[in-house]
């Protein structure tokens, strides 16, 4: 062996001992996750061991250099050849024996080593032979493509390192990768620290990576963004923060939230900084995968980039509702409880805690308050730990009490806001429209105090007092679309009725045992029929105000009752002078004059009758002549307003009905109305039924197939309304048949005295219930309470007065000005730390009793946190009641002082401050089931406060953030505000929205806010 052979290799020991070295290193090394081991070629090996078991120097099987040349495909790439066999085409050595042979033989000029990992694969242990090659490149770029090996060891940070290396990424840029599969299907690498055996990456795939856009988009997912022109997509400059959020159905509670945590300084810059993307924890049950820290960071840096008007936040919505499935869909939501399940949310997916353990909590025992809240909350923190903890978490004193045994405990809870009850009233102020038993006296509105938990009869007798009315001889009703949703019983709760509920109380005559309740409504015909049917009804359609009366029960004839009625719609029912001669047509069987009779009509009517019309109307135009209901369709044919404008005038003299219309307009005594045997019910004078009018504009069936529109349900009109535009309206209004719902014969008829409506027995809706014959000459009141007066639309426009039927008077209550209640922030707090006893719903047990306790409860502050959440308690929900306090709460913008609050006091001079200065306020406008989110917040940069409505963004002054509407504060503690960077906006250019809208900036009211 010469010296030229060896060249740089070290001297080797003797042939003994380096067969005895390797082969103690092969026997003893065993495989170990994350060792290396080396491939050398099988022959080299094999030549090796012949070489030193020789014990020959100079023997001609000298391995020389270690060539692993038959082991590659080739000399330019290096890369193994597929398919090698262990001990067949190699031999594996551990590191240290290799380190060995290299240092006694050394290797072929050029060669790498093949160095291969050891891996823990699912039950086993194996030396990577074959590593994972992945092809690379980036999102901006992708047709530069390049390759390189990973051990399925690797976290996929490693490659995300290689990748930055490769390309060149400037340092600092915040990426993400995406893997992509053979079949072109892209998944997200959402965590870096997993290995690529975790992440299912194989030899074959292409990694893509892309860097996050200025504007805090990322290219492979831009968002909408909403802007003025395509041009300015890339040229806006705004500033940072003050980015609305587009309304995506009833997502205004959504919006309101995240503009208030969007302007929380220390949440907000930590996710500026990027500082998420080393604590985001993908393997906390608890947590959401870090998808949801993910998407609330890419709104932030979306929203804080300067470069968007308004922001569309899709795709955080949708992770919302895939993780809490209360937000799915578009239904309307409470902004605190979104804010509470974000706040959670983001806390579990950034829990520095990889491993919760478990810890026993301790009651006090009578140790030191000190000792106790130090244990408490060195317990919370190491099972809750992130930026959540750091910035909103606070710890208060719960104190239990035994009532029986008087044990007592006391416990420190952590807190992420703090939920303040309001002083609740225990009055409740109502209006209500009276109707005086005087017919000729108008509906008086009234404006009464009553007890928030007292009865109907309370309701009563307070009226009373304004009206002298006994409240024996009242009735208390909800009304609703003409008709009576509820007939009240005295004894039931005011709590039944809502604040926006159509309440009237009719005064009764003395009650006696032979006098009934009864329900009059008020409906209006149809002009037409189906001529085709075998039926005799009309479609008919309720309008104008409901009646209650009681009705004497030998008063029940047809006759009486419709003098009865007559005489109680006297105010805006114009009786037939004498002059007018009602008279209505009968048929004639004659076919053969039927042709002639109609050529002599106008209109269909009769030249005689028309002129006999004219003479018969009133000298003067009434002031609400309309031949329709304003209620809109009906359930029969409309008919067409009249096309011969020489008909038209003071009075409508086409109003009379045409021919064959008559024939179910007869008197009553003839049995050709619908008055039938439906009888009615003495004993059901409180009935549950639904009602008419009523200023609430909701929706409902009319009769059986009609279903007034929501302007018709209106109150009494005031005297105050000018007539001539009610006039044009009415006019408007006026009725139209189809052109298909003309008779196709007319009938010869001749005249005889008709009413003026018809009697109907229906049910509560106000319809005539099938089996209800026609005929008879008296009510009976066998079943139900309840009739209609039905009025042909020609008589309703004659004698009918529906400008006066709508008209009412204010009392005097409804002058007095209201007063808003105002209560001090700082008198919600004093409520949350007062003592209160449990409800049975949710005892307490007692240890010493062995049994559940209602036991008394105090909650007390014993530390704050730097930003400090106060959700003001405005939705009241109890067994019996539910509503909304619009108490004005007057929470100060500085100086919030928690210092009397705080049971910790004097303990260290390091103890920080507890004055806060308020930075956001949620609001929101509306009662319980409808209404609108918008928010306060000061923008930390500048200084300035925003009002921000979903994409609409204006300046605000301090002077306007105080209202009704305050929903949830959010206050910064002094020490820990850093004062604003930039000056604030000039007064020129506060006087436009702030994130340059075409709306102005002016303060919000609740009036004017749109429900979603």
């Amino acid at each position: 062996m010469t010296a030229n052979s060896r060249c740089s290799v070290a001297e080797p020991p003797g042939l003994e001992t380096q067969r005895r070295e390797i082969e103690c290193l092969l026997r003893e090394s065993e495989l170990q996750a994350g060792d290396s081991w080396y491939v050398v070629d099988r022959r080299w090996f094999e030549q090796w061991k012949e070489f030193v078991e020789s014990g020959d120097q100079n023997s001609s099987s000298f391995p020389g250099q270690i060539d692993n040349t038959e082991l590659f495909e080739d000399l330019d790439s290096y890369h193994l050849k597929e398919r090698l066999v262990e001990n067949e085409d190699f031999m594996l050595v551990p590191a240290a024996a290799w380190h060995k042979l290299l240092q006694w033989y050394g290797m072929v000029d050029g060669q790498p080593a093949l160095e291969r990992k050891v891996v823990d694969l699912p039950s086993t242990l194996k030396v990577e032979v074959y590593p994972v090659e992945i092809f690379l490149c980036l999102h901006s770029n992708m047709e530069n493509v390049t390759s390189a090996q990973f051990s399925r060891t690797d976290s996929i940070y490693v490659i995300q390192t290689a990748m930055c290396q490769t390309f060149s990424v400037p340092p600092g840029s915040e990426c993400r990768l995406w893997m992509k599969s053979s079949d072109s299907s892209c998944e997200r690498l959402r965590n870096v620290q997993v290995s690529v055996l975790d992440a299912c990456l194989s030899s074959g795939m292409t990694v893509i990576m892309e860097t996050r856009n200025a504007d805090g988009t990322w290219p492979s997912s831009r968002p909408q963004i909403m802007r003025n022109s395509a041009e300015e997509q890339d040229s806006y400059r705004g500033q940072p923060g003050v980015c609305g959020l587009t309304n995506l159905g009833n997502t205004c509670f959504m919006n309101s939230a995240l503009q208030c945590l969007s302007n929380t300084p220390p949440l907000t810059e930590y996710f500026l900084q990027s500082s998420y993307l080393d604590e985001l924890n993908f393997t906390n049950p608890l947590g959401m995968k870090g998808e949801i820290a993910e998407a609330y960071a890419d709104i932030i840096k979306q929203m804080w980039s300067g470069r968007h008007y308004s922001v569309v936040p899709r795709v955080f919505k949708t992770k919302v509702g895939h993780f809490a499935s209360q937000f799915l869909g578009y239904q309307q939501h409470d902004s605190q409880e979104l804010l509470s399940f974000l706040l959670d949310g983001l806390h579990e997916d950034l829990n520095r805690v990889k491993n919760k353990e478990y810890i026993e909590l301790r009651d006090a025992d009578g140790r030191p308050d000190q000792e106790v809240a130090e244990e408490a909350w060195r317990n919370h923190r190491r099972r809750n730990d992130s930026v959540i903890v750091d910035t909103f978490h606070g710890l208060f004193k719960s104190t239990l009490v035994c009532p029986e045994c008087h044990k007592v405990s006391v416990t420190f809870d952590p807190f992420c806001y703090l939920s303040v009850p309001l002083p609740v009233s225990k009055e409740r102020v109502m209006e209500v429209f009276f109707v005086s038993l005087d017919p000729h006296a108008k509906p008086v509105q009234h404006r009464v105090v009553v007890p928030k938990a007292g009865r109907v009869s309370d309701l009563c007798a307070a009226l009373s007092d304004m009206t002298g009315v006994p409240p024996t001889q009242m009735v208390v009703a909800d009304v609703f679309n003409h008709r009576f949703y509820k007939i009240y019983n005295p004894e039931e709760s005011l709590s039944c009725i809502l604040d926006r509920d159509d309440i009237f109380v009719y005064e009764l005559s003395q009650q006696d045992e032979d006098s009934v309740l009864l329900a009059l409504y008020l409906r209006e015909r149809s002009h037409y029929r189906d001529y085709g049917s075998s039926s005799n009804s009309y479609g008919t359609t309720l309008f104008g105000h409901p009646l209650l009366l009681n009705v004497p029960r030998g008063s029940c004839s047809q006759e009486a009752l419709y003098s009865l009625f007559l005489q109680r719609l006297a105010r805006y029912v114009r009786p037939p002078d004498p002059a007018e001669e009602l008279e209505e047509e009968e048929e004639e069987e004659e076919e053969d004059e039927e042709e002639e009779l109609y050529k002599t009509q106008t209109n269909g009517i009769s030249d005689d009758e028309q002129n006999a019309s004219e003479t018969a109307g009133p000298s003067e135009p009434e002031p609400c002549c309309s031949n329709a209901s304003p209620n809109g369709p009906t359930d029969g044919p409309t008919p067409d307003p009249d096309p011969d404008p020489a008909s038209s005038g003071p009075v409508a003299t086409a109003g009379d009905p045409p021919p064959g219309v008559n024939q179910g307009l007869a008197s009553l005594d003839q049995g050709d109305t619908e008055v039938g045997n439906g009888s009615l019910n003495p004993a059901a004078g409180n009935p549950d039924g639904l009602s008419a009018g009523g200023d609430l504009g909701a929706d409902g069936e009319a009769d059986g197939n009609a279903e007034p529109p929501a302007e018709a349900a209106q109150p009494p009109r005031e005297t105050t309304e000018e007539e001539n535009e009610a006039d044009k309206q009415e006019e408007a209004r006026s009725p139209s048949p189809p052109a298909n719902e003309c008779p196709a014969k007319r009938r010869a008829c001749r005249k005889r005295r008709r009413s003026l409506f018809t009697i109907q027995a229906v049910n509560s809706n106000g319809t005539t219930e099938r089996g209800m014959g026609e005929g008879g000459s008296a009510v009976s009141f066998s079943s139900q309470p309840y009739v209609a007066i039905d009025w042909d639309p020609d008589m309703k426009k004659r004698f009918y007065n529906e400008n006066e039927a709508e008209r009412y008077v204010k009392h005097g209550s409804m002058e007095v000005p209201q007063q808003q209640t105002t209560v001090q922030l700082q008198q919600c707090i004093e409520l949350f730390t007062t003592v209160e006893t449990l409800e049975e719903e949710n005892p307490w047990y007692c240890p010493v009793c062995k049994k559940h306790q209602l036991a008394t409860k105090k909650l007390d502050l014993w530390s704050l946190p730097e930003v400090l959440i106060i959700h003001l308690k405005r939705f009241s929900y109890t067994k019996f009641t539910r509503e909304k306090l619009d108490t004005i709460v007057d929470f100060p913008l500085r100086d919030l002082d928690f210092s009397d609050f705080l049971l910790r006091k004097g303990v260290s001079p390091e103890e920080p401050p507890s004055r806060y200065d308020l930075i956001a306020v949620s609001n929101h406008y509306g009662g319980l089931r409808d209404g609108h989110y918008t928010s306060y917040a000061q923008n930390k940069d500048n200084g300035q406060w925003y009002y921000f409505d979903d994409s609409k963004v204006t300046y605000a002054s301090q002077d306007q953030i105080v209202t009704n509407a305050a929903y949830v504060l959010f206050y910064h503690r002094q020490d820990k505000i850093r004062k604003p960077t930039l000056p604030a906006p000039s007064l020129s250019s506060a006087s436009q929205p702030a994130n340059d809208t075409t709306e102005t900036g002016t303060a919000p009211s609740c009036g004017s806010m749109d429900t979603d």
